[in-house]
């Protein structure tokens, strides 16, 4: 990627500081290309090509041992046989991503951060990466690029992105299962405001189909901790109704509600065959890539 072009939600020191992190999918993926994953056809009789270094988010089985053992580096071993990975990233850009109260950012801010840093992390390893946006129906589609030099759209499309309407969770992950085709990676990143039952019917439609599935669910921590007392005035984003609340009131059955809500969505991905990471607006991005990269 050329240095002297700025990119908001990539930053020249944030890429920097994602070369040491690595993304690896569970399910066997199809594909013609080389890159850091199997194939199904991986075998002994597959011909050995190069090593490369290790990097986090790497299965621990594939180092070399007896190449650490002479050199103390940690290598894997590349096979003419391994395929390219096509990684899809679902975006949702609704109005609700727009909240902001306790974070420094909104999710929508967030979302577009976390989308462009996996990005950026799947071409670095040597796979490629595409962007869906969605609200209540598909928006934005960018097919899968290889290179930094097709990544700029993509970087370019999050800076124009302006949230609204409402989500239709479900009904964008059935299209997106219809368009992305064959054996995939595909992030989902939302911040899940629809019924889950819903939502996982989308979930589970998109891992049947044999898509590797990681679900992000980005909230803002003023969504999960209230104040003890006080009168606040509520908006609905998606519907910009109103109404004044004494906290009081509800808190502890809002806070109840949140939390089943949060275990039905987390308990209801994994059921489906998905990763599940719930991330706030304040949690550090290298952290939480990190978090993925140790699922693998």
């Amino acid at each position: 990627m050329a240095k002297h072009k700025s990119y908001k939600y990539l930053p020249s020191q944030m890429a920097d500081n994602l070369r040491d992190l690595g993304i690896a999918v569970r399910k066997q993926m199809n594909g013609g290309m080389q890159g850091l994953h199997r194939s199904p056809a991986f075998g002994s009789s597959v011909e050995f090509a190069e090593y490369r270094s290790y990097v986090q988010g790497d299965p621990i089985q594939r180092i070399d041992w007896t190449v650490y053992a002479r050199t103390d580096k940690y290598v894997i071993r590349r096979f003419h046989d391994e395929v390219n990975i096509r990684a899809h990233i679902l975006l949702d850009t609704s109005e609700s991503m727009t909240y902001k109260e306790k974070g420094k950012i909104s999710k929508m801010e967030y979302g577009c951060y976390l989308a462009a840093c996996i990005m950026y992390m799947m071409i670095n390893q040597g796979d490629s990466a595409g962007l869906i946006t969605f609200g209540d129906d598909i928006r934005e589609v960018y097919e899968p690029a290889g290179t930094f030099a097709g990544l700029r759209p993509m970087l370019l499309g999050l800076e124009e992105i302006k949230p609204q309407g409402q989500s239709n969770i479900e009904n964008a992950l059935h299209k997106a299962a219809e368009l992305v085709k064959g054996r995939a990676f595909v992030v989902l990143i939302s911040d899940m405001l629809q019924d889950p039952r819903e939502i996982l019917r989308g979930v589970g439609h998109l891992c049947y189909d044999g898509k590797d599935v990681t679900v992000f669910h980005i909230m803002d921590p003023g969504e999960f901790r209230l104040p003890d007392e006080g009168l606040i005035e509520v908006e609905f984003l998606e519907t910009h109704d109103r109404m004044n609340v004494d906290i009081a009131e509800f808190r502890e059955l809002y806070l109840q509600r949140i939390r089943e809500y949060m275990d039905e969505v987390r308990i209801g991905c994994t059921k489906e065959g998905a990763d599940y990471l719930l991330v706030d607006t304040t949690s550090d991005l290298h952290d939480v890539l990190r978090r993925r990269a140790v699922l693998s």
